[in-house]
């Protein structure tokens, strides 16, 4: 079957308003209405205007027909796209008796028992049982990027998200819609996770739930720890002395200070491990402090004099193994 081209159908553009497409309507059926057309193709004219003004003043159709606009063109052969009818089909207009001589250019279904074109029908009027369905259709899902800092992540966090979505005004036309949707993001989140918010999503155009609204988190990088999972690292400084004999110091942790000991003869680059001071999570993730031994300048007299003593009195060459 051939795509029939509704707009150059009713001499409209495919931006025309509601309005616009009625009055092109009304204009061709005071021209070609048979009962007062002396055109010699009347007949046919009138029923071809009929169906494209059934499918250009009903929202839905309009939107539905719109899709294959940008893929087909007036005169070619028509395959209605896999899954069409699941997704698209609509109610089967029903014929009405043909009214009496005098009927106003408006008397929709003029012709009783004749149906629609077969591209019509390949649309609109065969699967019945599609259109209780598609007024039921959820609404489609949102995706929506958000960033945190690692301190948000752990303890969880709160934004406001604007939102947007095509919506088909009254007067046929389709426009972008806002609105900002408040969001709890829960503690625990993980780098590249999705949050499912339910219902947060674009509304049904029917009678169905709206979508679902799909948060993908990221972590901005830490001034202080690196973050693997829900393990986070810290690197942290210490004196020789407590990495010789040993000490307890307070290390700082994404859900406060604890204490620590360091262990006797402790080197730099040895991790100790905090177990569970990483996010929270089943199980939550662990705190490694990575120990930096940091020796103290020579830049007085007695810290020159210390370091004299050092090389004389200790027998350390760190360069034997």
């Amino acid at each position: 079957m051939e795509f029939r081209d509704y707009y150059k159908v009713l001499g409209v553009e495919r931006s025309a308003t509601a309005d616009q497409v009625k009055s092109a309507y009304r204009r061709l059926a005071r021209k070609y209405h048979p009962d007062v057309s002396k055109e010699k193709d009347a007949e046919a004219r009138f029923k071809e205007m009929q169906e494209a003004y059934e499918v250009l003043k009903d929202p839905q159709k309009r939107a539905a027909y719109d899709e294959l606009g940008s893929d087909w063109k007036s005169g070619q052969q028509f395959r209605p796209p896999p899954g069409w009818g699941d997704a698209h089909a609509g109610r089967e207009p029903r014929g009405r008796t043909r009214g009496a001589s005098g009927a106003g250019p408006e008397a929709d279904g003029a012709f009783a028992d004749e149906r629609f074109s077969e591209f019509f029908s390949s649309l609109f009027g065969e699967e019945r049982a599609h259109a209780a369905r598609a007024a039921r259709a959820a609404g489609r899902d949102h995706h929506a990027r958000v960033e945190l800092d690692l301190e948000e992540a752990f303890r969880g966090a709160t934004r406001t998200l604007e939102l947007r979505h095509p919506q088909i005004t009254p007067d046929g036309s389709l426009e972008l819609r806002s609105r900002t949707v408040r969001v709890n993001i829960p503690a625990g989140v993980t780098e590249g996770q999705l949050v499912r918010l339910a219902g947060q999503g674009e509304p049904a155009a029917g009678q169905g739930a709206a979508g679902d609204l799909y948060l993908e988190v990221h972590i901005r990088p830490s001034a202080h720890y690196q973050l693997d999972g829900r393990d986070v690292t810290l690197s942290f400084s210490i004196a020789p002395w407590e990495a010789a004999l040993g000490a307890a110091i307070t290390v700082p942790t994404l859900g406060g200070a604890v204490e620590m000991q360091i262990p006797a003869g402790a080197q730099s680059g040895q991790k100790l491990r905090l177990r569970g001071r990483g996010l929270p999570g089943q199980p939550p993730g662990d705190e490694y402090v990575q120990l930096k031994v940091v020796l103290p300048p020579a830049d007085t007299p007695q810290a020159k004099a210390l370091y004299e003593e050092m090389r004389a009195k200790l027998n350390f060459n760190p360069r034997a193994t």
